[in-house]
């Protein structure tokens, strides 16, 4: 063909399915929706594009380091921390769907008294999972969970909006901040991931219909607290150890939540964060990091426990309440609820 050639055929650019597209497409489950839905969730995407932001820069500006406040869980805020959930709080709080809002950050949900009568769902969530590691250049997250208003729940009873077990989440996920931006989130008709395209500046479709591997060949968790946690931990780990499902496995321990999860859910494994003697009713918290991370696993073919029952079950009494996690593949479960059986529970 001469270089000098028109080409008349139109080029063939496959269409990019942006996260607000494929929210649109979801919305279809919640008739009568009427938009609020998608609505509701372009708020998070918007306060994580702006949160990640500021990580990118986070060498470059006096954001790194810590406050000298301390959240209700005692743990000191660095200033991301408070960035994060500012902004969330920010974006959700004009989402007229929206009556409460609670986070980690705050010992107390916000009302939204000006939707008395409208608002529809409450947004539960943690600002930045692993804020600790931000100095260290180490990947964070943001976990949410998303749940409707009972139908028999007054406007201002924040009991009954927050306190339902995690199997009544209507929406959750967890943005994770690394070498690359991504959301994956889920309402409840399978998994799907969207990496944050910095050129346009919108969430792309780039993992559709996530399924975690039915067998992984890594655990992950902090095994310096092993010998603190029930005996049925460490017969697992030394089952996966010296290769009793089959083969060999390796530890991948990063110590952001929502980072370790992450690759278990892509690359099959195990996530565990057991009780121990200085936290016997475990260190994460149910609403806002097991109840979304469980969702997330069981829509993908995956399973989560608190070493006795399933997570997604457990009834809330509080919104910062605490739990052991167990999450991963179908075969490691399996292992791991053999191993506590075997060794008389779960209790340290």
């Amino acid at each position: 063909m001469s270089r000098n050639t028109l080409i008349t055929e139109p080029l063939q650019i496959p269409p990019l399915e942006t996260v607000q597209g494929h929210i649109l497409h979801d919305q279809k489950r919640f008739p009568g929706a009427s938009g609020e839905f998608s609505w509701l969730l372009s708020g998070i995407t918007l306060a994580t594009k702006m949160i990640q932001a500021k990580i990118r820069r986070a060498g470059l500006t006096d954001i790194l380091g810590a406050t000298d406040d301390v959240n209700p869980q005692g743990e000191v805020q660095q200033k991301l921390d408070v960035y994060a959930n500012q902004v969330i709080l920010q974006c959700l709080s004009f989402r007229e769907s929206i009556g409460i809002l609670a986070s980690e950050e705050n010992e107390r949900p916000l009302t939204l008294p000006q939707r008395t009568g409208q608002g529809k769902y409450a947004v539960i969530f943690d600002p930045l999972d692993g804020s600790s590691n931000i100095d260290v250049n180490v990947s964070v997250g943001t976990t949410f969970s998303v749940l409707r208003r009972p139908e028999t729940s007054s406007n201002d009873d924040v009991a009954s909006w927050l306190l339902q077990p995690g199997c009544k989440q209507v929406a959750a996920g967890y943005v994770v901040y690394g070498s690359s931006t991504m959301l994956v989130y889920s309402v409840g008709n399978g998994v799907h991931g969207f990496t944050l395209d910095p050129a346009i500046g919108s969430y792309i479709l780039s993992h559709p219909n996530i399924r975690i591997p039915e067998q992984g060949k890594y655990y992950s968790l902090n095994e310096a607290n092993l010998a603190d946690s029930p005996a049925g931990y460490t017969r697992f780990v030394e089952r996966l150890r010296s290769g009793g499902l089959g083969q060999r496995y390796s530890s991948r321990y990063i110590g952001s939540m929502v980072a370790d999860f992450h690759r278990t859910l892509l690359k099959g494994g195990i996530f565990l964060y057991p009780p121990t003697t200085e936290h016997p009713d475990g260190k994460l918290r149910l609403l806002y990091e097991a109840n979304p991370v469980a969702f997330i696993a069981e829509q993908a073919g995956g399973l989560a426990t608190d070493g006795t029952q399933r997570i997604l079950d457990l009834q809330p009494t509080s919104v910062h309440q605490r739990t052991p996690l167990i999450v991963g593949s179908p075969v490691e479960m399996a292992e791991v609820e053999r191993c506590l059986r075997a060794t008389g529970g779960t209790s340290s």
